[in-house]
């Protein structure tokens, strides 16, 4: 076994740093869209087959949209989700970073060591640096996957609360669709401000978390 072998083997551990905004981008939409379409499910079942429909009123707004920027920037609940992944994340790499130095202490001691060992002592040392090796890789990937784990819960949760509340703010606004954008998202290129209903979204979303906190 080469003597350096062990020094090859490191977790790079950069890659268990989380980012929630990115990854909150990538499914807010859908969280919100997917809130507005239960709503107007439910609306479409409870209506009587031979209801009139009302005739909408020309104050009142069907469509309005949402800064998927702003909610990720100042909706308290992403912030605090994602201090939590960042604690997380730092830990595992600090514990990671423990046992990465304990290895390569052991593994520049047998080579400061190497010339004086027999050739059994040598090959007896290289199995145990290589079977501790071998365990170093399985925990950081375990590490890696409980990082990958915890963050797709903490996604799950805040999906359902983006679906349930959007679904109770379209109900109770009396909106059809609730559309989003972001910056650099083709799909919507203007929206008139007066359907912008971003301030009013993200002041009851802090709200509601506000009281959940209590």
């Amino acid at each position: 076994m080469p003597k350096d072998y062990l020094c090859q083997k490191f977790f790079n551990l950069n890659r268990m740093k989380f980012n929630a905004s990115i990854v909150i981008r990538s499914f807010l939409a859908l969280a919100i869209a997917t809130g507005v379409a239960a709503c107007n499910q439910n609306k479409t079942e409870s209506k009587p087959a031979a209801a009139t429909p009302a005739a909408a009123s020309p104050e009142k707004a069907d469509i309005v949209f949402i800064n998927q920027d702003s909610v990720v920037s100042q909706y308290q609940y992403i912030k605090d989700m994602d201090k939590r992944m960042d604690a997380k994340a730092k830990a595992a790499q600090s514990d990671v970073g423990s046992r990465q130095q304990a290895i390569q202490r052991e593994v520049s001691e047998y080579q400061r060591n190497a010339g004086t060992m027999s050739a059994d002592q040598r090959a007896a040392t290289e199995q145990r640096l290589q079977r501790k090796g071998q365990e170093f890789q399985q925990y950081q990937q375990n590490a890696g996957a409980q990082i990958q784990n915890d963050q797709m819960n903490e996604q799950t949760k805040l999906y359902e609360k983006l679906v349930s509340f959007t679904k109770a703010y379209a109900k109770e606004k009396g909106y059809k669709f609730v559309l989003t954008f972001k910056k650099g998202d083709p799909t919507m290129l203007y929206g008139d401000p007066s359907l912008d209903v971003t301030a009013d979204v993200i002041k009851k979303l802090n709200d509601e978390y506000t009281k959940d906190k209590k």
